[in-house]
């Protein structure tokens, strides 16, 4: 049975956070339901990713492929050897939240015809 085709472009592409500027790489994983991802560019070892995993914060496999970095599930776990792939993990942003605009106050509406008339 073969592998349907990798959508093109679907490895990771650098850029950087844009809220607090770092170097961060972003990729849709998974082939059904997708996941985007963005981590830190910043490559680990897998035992050092395995250190900073929590249930929010999960480490990916990084993968060179020909069309560059490819983020994988890691699930070196599961596994006896240690996983030879540097491994990056999910994205904390440091920066501060924006701030949060007041809500403009609601004007009421004024009916443009006159009262006891219909309108559609």
């Amino acid at each position: 049975m073969s592998r349907p085709p990798a959508a093109t472009g679907s490895g990771a592409r650098r850029t950087r956070c844009p809220r607090c500027g770092i170097p961060v790489l972003r990729q849709l994983v998974g082939r059904r339901a997708a996941l985007d991802v963005t981590a830190d560019d910043a490559e680990l070892s897998a035992a050092a990713a395995e250190a900073l995993h929590h249930p929010n914060r999960l480490h990916w496999c990084l993968r060179a492929t020909r069309d560059g970095p490819d983020m994988r599930w890691a699930d070196c776990r599961r596994r006896p050897e240690t996983c030879p792939h540097p491994h990056v993990i999910d994205h904390e942003c440091t920066a501060p939240p924006d701030p949060v605009r007041p809500a403009m106050p609601r004007r009421a509406r004024t009916t443009p015809v006159s009262d006891g008339q219909l309108t559609l």
